[in-house]
């Protein structure tokens, strides 16, 4: 499963200290992603996810978040700094679904 989407960066409330950097992904996107991964998950929920973002691709774990009601998807500062990208701003995301 292949999703394209943009979203904003924003830093987690919990933690802005440590400025963790999240992209929520679309509701409709996270509503499907949960009906075909309904199964055990990894620790918090999480789902491993293949990222493109710009010129970066990395692998990771996206994360429900039920304040949100979607997926939120961790961007570390490492891409941040090669995209040129701060929390506020928009980015191009493509995340695919891995080892379902």
């Amino acid at each position: 499963m292949v999703f394209d989407f943009e979203a904003e960066l924003w830093i987690w409330d919990a933690r802005r200290a440590d400025s963790w950097t999240f992209v929520s992904l679309p509701v409709e996107a996270s509503e499907e992603i949960r009906d075909v991964a309904a199964g055990p998950r990894r620790g918090f929920g999480s789902l491993r996810v293949r990222v493109t973002l710009g010129a970066s691709s990395w692998q990771t774990s996206i994360f429900p978040d039920s304040s949100r009601g979607c997926y939120v998807l961790p961007v570390k500062r490492a891409v941040r700094t090669a995209e040129d990208l701060e929390p506020g701003d928009t980015a191009a995301l493509t995340v695919e679904l891995i080892d379902l």
